[in-house]
């Protein structure tokens, strides 16, 4: 535990935080910039999605006439 005191005199305790531990597998791809984390890799399957979503509306489009068929 760690103990500090303010200027009033009150203490305060704070628990030790524990060492970091990073897989040596992992910092390797980190060091060389190949390491993807899971925000990054859901980011671009949004965006992959999105132009996917994109490119059919254009083509239902194209087909029919209507931005959604059966709707508009």
């Amino acid at each position: 535990m760690t103990v500090t005191s303010n200027e009033f005199g009150q203490q305060n305790m704070w628990a030790r935080e524990p060492e970091m531990y990073i897989d040596p597998i992992i910092q390797e791809k980190m060091e060389k910039n190949t390491y993807q984390t899971h925000n990054e890799r859901a980011e671009m399957l949004n965006g992959r999605l999105a132009m996917i979503g994109v490119i059919a509306a254009l083509g239902a489009y194209a087909l029919t006439g209507q931005i959604i068929p059966g709707v508009w």
